[in-house]
């Protein structure tokens, strides 16, 4: 029964993967630790293993649809690459709560920057192919390369934009460019973790299915769905999930104190609330 809801969830992943060039990982890891209780460091390889294989796929989809910008994707991922690798050798060193507790907080920052990206990203729908500035493409993928690398998340909201404003892209052209980056670094995390970490590939094997099917639907429907109208409603499902990881984290701890979960409910629920008051005044 969990490996079939496990199945299902990996299916919206892929969806989120292929339509909006990014937010596989950000779904990857709760699913395998909250679900199938697989341990964080093993969640977390498995994880670049899933969205470096997903992305293979959606990449070759979007390339087939000419949205794939080569050059421009090459430059980016031979730094994201470095940063990835090592970031999955460091994370040998740091416990696999804090590495959890780094993921959720980066699923926040995922969501505010996702309800915020549009009104930035909107500039450039069409592609100006403005020169590189390969110092800025260097940082910037060195550091979200660290990232996946340290946590599992494939960056694919980071790239995007980078993608935007330092190459001119246009939204269509920045999904599919990132899904090449996103492969790309995906698997050097996965063989910074390899040497140090056992993989089920057995449930990597499932997941990578079910995650592929979504992936081939979410291509087709990023050729005919406002992207704005999805990347808010999927914004919020980030943040609505990385309160459920913070309640799940912090439960025990609160529990322990004496004081009721009911009250961490609370202060997570006037959170949301006020990220959507202030959503509300930016749209305005």
């Amino acid at each position: 029964m969990l490996l079939a809801v496990a199945a299902l969830l990996s299916v919206l992943m892929g969806i989120a993967l292929g339509l909006l060039g990014g937010g596989g990982s950000i779904m990857t890891v709760p699913i395998l630790v909250y679900l199938l209780a697989m341990p964080t460091k093993s969640a977390v390889a498995t994880s670049l293993l899933v969205v470096g294989s997903t992305s293979v796929f959606g990449l070759v989809l979007h390339a087939r649809a000419g949205n794939v910008q080569w050059r421009t994707g090459s430059i980016f991922a031979a730094f994201a690459m470095a940063g990835a690798f090592l970031g999955g050798r460091v994370a040998v060193y740091i416990p696999g709560g804090v590495l959890l507790g780094l993921f959720t907080a980066l699923m926040l920052v995922t969501g505010v920057m996702m309800l915020r990206g549009k009104r930035t990203t909107s500039q450039a729908e069409t592609d100006t192919h403005k020169a590189i500035s390969v110092p800025k493409v260097a940082v910037e993928g060195l550091l979200v390369g660290g990232v996946t690398g340290l946590v599992g998340a494939g960056g694919g909201f980071l790239v995007v934009p980078a993608l935007v404003l330092l190459a001119g892209l246009s939204m269509q052209h920045a999904v599919g460019t990132s899904l090449f980056v996103i492969a790309l670094k995906s698997f050097a995390g996965f063989a910074g973790y390899a040497s140090h970490v056992t993989i089920d590939y057995g449930t990597a094997g499932l997941v990578i299915g079910s995650a592929l099917v979504g992936t081939f639907i979410g291509v087709k429907l990023a050729q005919i769905v406002e992207p704005a109208r999805l990347r808010k409603g999927f914004a919020w499902f980030v943040l609505v999930m990385g309160a459920f990881m913070i309640y799940k984290q912090a439960g025990p701890y609160l529990a322990s104190a004496g004081l009721p979960n009911l009250a961490l409910v609370a202060a997570l629920a006037v959170v949301l609330a006020s990220i959507a008051g202030l959503q509300r005044r930016l749209a305005a």
